[in-house]
């Protein structure tokens, strides 16, 4: 009925995005689920997934709100492949870990100490063998050992099973009154650093991928020093220490403009432009993910700690008002299709979701034993780790892409694997997090309440009984005056 890529039909998309979007978002979090599962089932229900490509294959005709040109089925809004959707789901993403970044305390990292570290490096080891080994005997679904690719795409499969979400384990150790505690304030921080790993993980695989699916078409000169394997180790190498020493200049300027335009609009808006200047600079440059740019342009900003925060209430108002519900709700509408799922492939989500929770309780488990907390406290610390959210969204959106990877890329159908992974864990989390921590609070509130009895029969027994002398001295006292009351409360 409309061409979605007009300009007039590209702001109905963004209005049937955002009111879908808000209504699941409110209404998963009203049932304990994180909002960005409500924005991917948004995208689900106005694209052409369900009762486009489904209904069409069952019935023989469908109708969605938004849908492709080349679609069989009836859609309100017709978008091509390339639209301005694409544009606003990435520039989403950009920002989505540009705040990342932002909320990246360095000074809080360097002082985590061996155990943070070592639970977040085996939080990411584990669950990257698991997803490998998983993959190679499913060959049907592109996955295996029989090639080069299908190796990739493993490691790929692996890399997604690593990032951790921090805020559900957050919101539950905070309601259980855990979250200061020595255990708590290791599995926060070892979320975090969690993070970056599996961010500069993402950026070396896919670097690797990148030049090998760009040998072949590689020419002279530069770009095919870039598309061979050593030029591109290289090549990541060299945008990391660009990142350091840019960003210690710009950090610098950061601070100046803090020191002299506290709180002023221009500092978010510098920021934008440094966050965006770092991905272009290295997906363009240095063959990089741009979401490792963004992520990297957020932490060198995060240096200066109150323009830091300044600038992420800024960005975030605009990122979760409309470019992160776009990034979500396109994934949705993009990258998951229910007309053709081979039950293969759902097997093997099933069995990638068991691996990514059970590498996260098993590799942080056991560092957490080894640093001599009890085996409650292990598994405990290993169950904090094992939630998902959009870290693994963005991780999947940047290995599923054709135009980046080209064959290495995972088919989009894999999307599905991870919305099951974040659903689960979403949901398994702060439920294992309250059995274990159960007991622990029961005796923690029945030691509290035996104290409080004993210290208030101890009050009741030294407590001076009242004589009647003291009654009758206190029944002699002539009452007060009014004009008495009056001046003693005015004294008082």
């Amino acid at each position: 009925m409309f061409e979605g890529n007009s300009a007039i039909g590209f702001v109905a998309v963004l209005s049937i995005i955002l009111f879908s979007t808000k209504f699941l978002g409110l209404l998963f979090k009203r049932i304990g689920l994180p909002q960005v599962l409500g924005y991917i089932i948004a995208g689900l229900l106005v694209g052409p997934s369900v009762f486009g490509e489904l209904f069409y294959k069952w019935f023989g005709g469908g109708f969605c709100l938004i849908g492709f040109e080349e679609g069989g089925y009836i859609s309100l809004l017709a978008l091509p492949k390339e639209n301005a959707l694409a544009i606003f789901s990435k520039i989403g993403v950009l920002l989505l870990m540009f705040t990342t970044g932002l909320e990246t305390n360095l000074k809080e990292l360097k002082h985590t100490g061996l155990a943070a570290v070592l639970m977040a490096t085996a939080g990411v080891a584990m669950p990257l063998l698991f997803g490998f080994l998983i993959s190679l005997p499913f060959g049907g679904i592109g996955l295996g050992f029989s090639d080069q690719t299908k190796i990739f795409r493993g490691i790929f499969i692996g890399t997604i099973l690593t990032a951790t979400s921090v805020a559900i384990t957050v919101s539950v150790l905070k309601e259980l009154g855990k979250i200061n505690t020595r255990l708590g304030t290791t599995v926060v921080a070892a979320a975090i650093i969690d993070d970056v790993i599996g961010i500069v993980l993402l950026s070396v695989v896919t670097g690797i991928a990148k030049g090998y699916a760009g040998t072949a078409e590689a020419g002279n000169g530069f770009e095919a020093f870039k598309s061979t394997i050593y030029g591109t180790i290289i090549m990541i190498i060299c945008f990391f220490i660009f990142a350091v020493l840019a960003g210690f200049l710009i950090s610098k300027l950061f601070k100046w403009m803090d020191r002299r335009w506290p709180t002023h609009h221009r500092i978010p808006i510098f920021a934008l432009a440094v966050c965006f200047a770092y991905s272009w600079i290295a997906e363009e440059v240095f063959g990089v993910a741009d979401i490792t740019g963004a992520f990297l342009a957020g932490v060198v900003l995060s240096t200066d700690i109150r323009a830091s925060r300044y600038t992420d209430r800024q960005v975030e108002v605009d990122t979760y008002t409309m470019f992160a519900p776009v990034f979500f709700a396109n994934i949705g509408i993009s990258s998951i299709s229910f007309a053709n799922l081979d039950p293969r492939l759902l097997l093997f989500s099933l069995l990638a979701v068991i691996a990514g929770l059970a590498g996260k309780i098993i590799g942080c488990g056991a560092v957490c034993k080894a640093f001599k907390y009890s085996w409650r406290e292990s598994v405990t610390g290993g169950v904090g780790m094992m939630a998902r959210g959009e870290v693994a969204l963005i991780v999947t959106a940047a290995v599923i892409n054709e135009e980046l990877l080209g064959a290495y890329a995972l088919p989009k159908d894999f999307m599905i694997m991870t919305v099951l992974l974040i659903l689960i864990s979403s949901v398994l989390t702060p439920i294992l997090l309250k059995v274990l921590y159960g007991n622990g609070t029961k005796k923690g509130r029945a030691a509290k309440q035996a104290v409080a009895q004993t210290a208030t029969e101890g009050a009741e027994i030294n407590e001076t009984p009242e004589t009647d002398a003291d009654a009758a001295n206190e029944a002699s006292e002539p009452a007060q005056t009014p004009e008495q009351a009056e001046g003693a409360a005015a004294n008082n």
